[in-house]
């Protein structure tokens, strides 16, 4: 109990809040197409390790796009080295539609306000909070870790982790692991009951874009080759269409113990029936059980009494892990012989195992500061930089805790309005991530 008294210490909890505000008041807005510049966030960064004696090397493909990297190194050089890492851009935000201003990084209530807060400034500031502790306090980790802030998560990736991977894999030497977002903050069920998942899988990204061609002509006249048909065909077979149920092993795992807390006996044979007897807390897995494709954006013509010869349409779609050629093979027969498709931008799926020793002390560090809570493993639906450092071998998983009150609905502000994290929670963070991180 005395060493949990002093790690960390009183100027780590100040300094997670400090940070998450000003990280958040430097706009760090990723538009997409290579509209952002993460510089300033990345100096900042660099300045924190560097005033606790952490050699930070900063890394570009493109000015301004820039990332930073460090090694801390352990006491046992035998052990694998573990990735720790969170990007530095974020989401827009039309300041019109907020409570207060996003890029603000006000401290209101108790709570942090701003982009970021969550998504994910609030956990590259419990970085530096944790490794700035150590260096006051004399700590070493037991193995390397490679500290790693990066820029372009919230678009390709290009100029941030894949940049790394492909151009910089010597930074990395020695890493089989890497911990980063989504992952070990409260999940309540509504009936008394707290969740702690911990990501140990992700489905793939494939980002699609279709093409229909066919006869331009005059509004007027009878067209059979109607390319805004045909993509119109193609975009609601897509939308309507009904993926089969197909279970990871974290998913399966995630059932499992799901349905141990609630004293369901499981029956992986009706997954929809299991779901439905789980209640709120089905919103953990039900939408990794499946591949999905959404259509979300559209592009024809340019005059209402014209029929474009071509029409474009974009569709978000994930794949699990294993399921990439069902993927493909739907897709071709979904989209028909009149509309081509192509990934815009494509990422693999991934699996981590919910049986290993890291694994063990994630669970055991979340069970320590909230004995009350049951922790689970789920597969995100989305993805992270740890597809990009999965290049390397490294296995990810999502470990970013957060304590959190009934009501704060976490998922919801991720990319969404008044996005905010409570202090509070920024502390029981930099409390888990320091006890897993001197244990891992």
């Amino acid at each position: 109990m005395a060493e949990r008294a002093q790690h960390p210490d009183a100027q780590a909890l100040d300094e997670v809040v400090r940070f998450t505000s000003e990280l958040i008041r430097i706009d760090t807005t990723n538009r997409g197409g290579g509209d952002c510049r993460e510089r300033p966030a990345a100096e900042y960064a660099a300045a924190r390790l560097a005033e606790a004696g952490i050699e930070p090397t900063l890394l570009e493909r493109t000015a301004g796009r820039t990332n930073v990297v460090a090694r801390i190194e352990g006491t046992d050089p035998s052990a694998g080295a573990l990735l720790v890492h969170g990007h530095l851009d974020v989401v827009p935000a039309e300041a019109a539609d907020w409570s207060v201003h996003p890029f603000s990084g006000e401290i209101r209530d108790g709570v942090v306000w701003g982009r970021g807060a969550v998504d994910m400034k609030n956990m590259d500031a419990m970085i530096l909070a944790v490794v700035r502790d150590w260096a006051r306090q004399g700590v070493r980790p037991r193995r390397d870790l490679v500290i790693a802030f990066t820029a372009d998560e919230e678009a390709s990736a290009e100029d941030g982790s894949g940049f790394l991977a492909d151009r910089h894999a010597a930074l990395f030497e020695g890493c089989t692991e890497g911990v980063s977002e989504s992952g070990a903050f409260t999940f309540h069920d509504g009936a008394g009951r707290q969740f702690y998942p911990i990501a140990a899988g992700e489905r793939g990204t494939g980002w699609l874009k279709l093409t229909a061609r066919g006869r331009a002509g005059h509004g007027s006249k009878v067209n059979r080759e109607n390319a805004v048909s045909r993509l119109a065909s193609a975009i609601t077979r897509i939308g309507h269409h009904e993926w089969p149920l197909r279970l990871t092993p974290t998913v399966r795992a995630a059932l499992t113990e799901l349905a141990a807390v609630y004293g369901i006996e499981t029956d992986l044979r009706d997954v929809d029936a299991l779901l439905d007897k789980l209640g709120p807390a089905a919103a953990l897995v039900e939408s990794t059980v499946r591949n999905s494709s959404n259509p979300t954006m559209l592009d024809a013509g340019y005059k209402v009494n014209v029929i474009p010869g071509e029409a474009v349409a974009h569709v978000d779609g994930r794949f699990l892990h294993g399921c990439e050629d069902e993927f493909r093979s739907t897709l071709d027969r979904l989209t028909g012989p009149d509309v081509d498709w192509e990934f815009a931008h494509r990422e693999v799926a991934l699996q981590a195992p919910v049986d290993s020793p890291t694994y063990a002390r994630m669970r055991a560090a979340v069970e320590e500061f909230a004995p009350e809570g049951h922790v689970v493993p789920y597969c995100m639906s989305g993805g992270t930089d740890a597809k990009q450092f999965s290049r390397l071998g490294i296995t990810g998983y999502g470990f970013a805790p957060l304590k959190l009150p009934e009501g704060f609905d976490y998922q919801a502000l991720f990319h969404g309005v008044d996005e905010r994290v409570p202090v509070e929670a920024l502390h029981f963070g930099v409390r888990v991530l320091d006890r897993f991180l001197r244990t891992a």
